[in-house]
């Protein structure tokens, strides 16, 4: 398919059940899953006022996340255009390696509950939602792009990944990379050689070996898509906004399962068109709408939940702190390498400096939030925890020392993907929103 219209186009008419259940899939509960998350997208994106028009390619996306998009990857590994699905849940695989080595590299589902009472006879009750979530999608058997992965890459970020991975390998074909804890030299060291040894597994499973032609392409595409959302994110610290954190969270959440040349085509059409916004004084949000800066736990499709109340509520977010949000895409990969060593080297070295809770300390990630506030004129900051993430948890008071210290509002809230705490979340957002 040449684009998301091409593709869009297909979905409504193309009839993906044989497809489903070619993977194995639990239809009839895949069918009910896909209606509640249209419902949802379209209480929570389709009733915005005044959303960049560019934006329509958000809709086609989310048209086509279980349908035109897996069909479109199974057709590229059926006709040798593309070698194997390769799956993840983490910034922390770099999709370089896997385009690099001929797979395609997706992101899989890990934002709603689902199969909760089969997952909990394997993992504990008190488990984080995003975990609880990936592996009840597995149980469940609803998830194609779990279903349609060849390869699953795990990495032993948090404890409870670390050992629920364990279980997933008896589910999924899985690798897991290890993350170092701590930012030093050696360190580093060791994450180069988890990175190699990462692309030799990789290598094992396409059959294809990366070469430097390969990798240097690969780096480019990743980086170009990196560029495109800077892009973007920059326009945000106009007032008004011109795009909704809604849709800026929604364009990040696409960048881990769309086609990489296309989507950064989009992006680069919203850039445009959100530059404009911003020259014209055009907005989401009326001109002087309390502006939020997210910082805390990634929100994987389709958790909506949080940016809806705030922007529901006369807040618009203007930049995320988190794995769905900068940390995919502040820094770029080093281009100038030449050997396939080297750009090895220079994709580790970009990885190791995402600031992820896990590691201690982290004082990058909170010169990132007091920063980011600043630049994109945060009125205040909002910190959010999944629920039994005891690494955020843990992190929201030195977060809030920061934030006390930089004289920027701040909030935290626990979560998890039910809706049973919106009332109140309202109720406390809406606070806030008037006390800014």
């Amino acid at each position: 398919m040449s684009d998301n219209t091409n593709e869009t186009t297909a979905a409504a008419e193309y009839d993906f059940h044989p497809m489903w259940e070619s993977l194995g899939m639990d239809v009839p509960a895949h069918d009910m899953l896909l209606g509640a998350v249209g419902q949802m997208f379209g209480d929570v994106f389709l009733t915005q006022e005044n959303r960049p028009a560019s934006t329509d390619y958000l809709n086609q996306v989310v048209a086509g996340i279980h349908s035109g998009r897996i069909k479109e990857m199974l057709d590229k590994k059926a006709s040798g255009e593309a070698k194997k699905i390769v799956g993840s849940f983490c910034l922390y695989v770099p999709e370089e390696i896997v385009i690099a080595a001929g797979g395609i590299p997706v992101g899989l589902c890990s934002g709603a509950d689902w199969a909760t009472d089969k997952v909990e006879e394997h993992l504990p009750r008190a488990t984080c939602p995003l975990i609880k979530s990936f592996a009840g999608f597995k149980l469940g058997s609803v998830c194609p792009y779990i279903e349609s992965s060849d390869l699953v890459i795990g990495e032993n970020t948090c404890d409870g990944k670390k050992k629920a991975y364990e279980f997933m390998a008896t589910q999924v074909n899985m690798y897991t990379v290890d993350i170092p804890n701590v930012h030093n030299a050696q360190t580093l060291e060791l994450w180069k050689g988890e990175v190699r040894k990462l692309a030799e597994r990789v290598e094992q499973e396409t059959g294809q070996k990366i070469t430097a032609e390969s990798l240097k392409a690969a780096i480019k595409l990743a980086n170009d898509k990196r560029r495109a959302l800077q892009r973007l994110s920059a326009t945000r610290a106009a007032d008004p906004a011109p795009i909704s954190g809604l849709d800026s969270l929604l364009t990040v959440q696409a960048a881990f399962m769309d086609d990489a040349e296309r989507l950064t085509g989009a992006i680069n059409a919203m850039a445009d068109e959100c530059e404009q916004r911003a020259a014209d004084g055009v907005g989401v949000a009326p001109k002087g709408a309390k502006r939020i800066l997210y910082t805390g736990t990634p929100m994987a499709v389709p958790n909506w939940k949080l940016f809806n109340i705030i922007e529901k509520a006369g807040g618009v977010v203007v930049g995320e702190e988190a794995c769905t949000g900068s940390r995919y895409y502040k820094d770029l990969v080093d281009e100038s390498g030449e050997t396939v060593d080297e750009m090895l080297d220079a994709i580790a070295e970009r990885y190791f400096g995402i600031n992820c809770a896990i590691f201690t300390p982290n004082d990058g990630r909170i010169e990132d939030i007091v920063r980011m506030a600043r630049e994109l004129n945060a009125d205040g900051i909002i910190d959010c925890s999944l629920q039994f993430c005891t690494l955020y948890e843990m992190e929201s008071f030195t977060v809030e020392k920061a934030a006390e210290q930089a004289g920027i509002p701040f909030m935290h809230i626990t979560t998890d993907y039910a809706n049973e705490d919106a009332g109140q979340l309202t109720t406390r957002i809406e606070a806030f929103l008037e006390m800014l």
